[in-house]
């Protein structure tokens, strides 16, 4: 299972940005994953709570974006879906295309939020 690692480098990622803000809190933080990493988004998001339970991380929310397998044919320009692992365009039967999106493994954005400490 690598989702505990991706999920440990997102925790870690945020971290790190959240370095260079003093003063705000991280809420959220957003990951495109395409549909060829083969990262489960319930397995990804599993171990993301697990790893942030009981943490100051606890409340940070996880939001994942799931991105088609896309092709680009450069002869035509035709952006199309890959199904059934086809990639010949399906507009100028050309074979040269290159995948645009499918195959990431991003992070999105990271939302903060102004640090107000508790009265109580």
């Amino acid at each position: 299972m690598h989702e505990i690692a991706i999920a440990n480098s997102i925790i870690e990622a945020v971290q790190a940005e959240a370095k260079h803000h003093p003063g705000k809190v991280p809420c959220k933080v957003a990951v495109r994953i395409g549909e060829m990493v083969a990262v489960d988004p319930d397995a990804l998001r599993f171990c993301f709570e697990a790893l942030t339970r009981g943490t100051e991380l606890q409340s940070l929310q996880l939001e994942v974006e799931l991105c088609p397998l896309r092709y680009l044919c450069p002869d035509c320009n035709c952006e199309f879906p890959v199904i059934e692992f086809d990639s010949q365009c399906p507009q100028c039967g050309g074979r040269r295309t290159r995948c645009v999106s499918g195959d990431q493994l991003d992070l999105a954005y990271i939302e903060v939020e102004e640090y107000e400490p508790s009265s109580a």
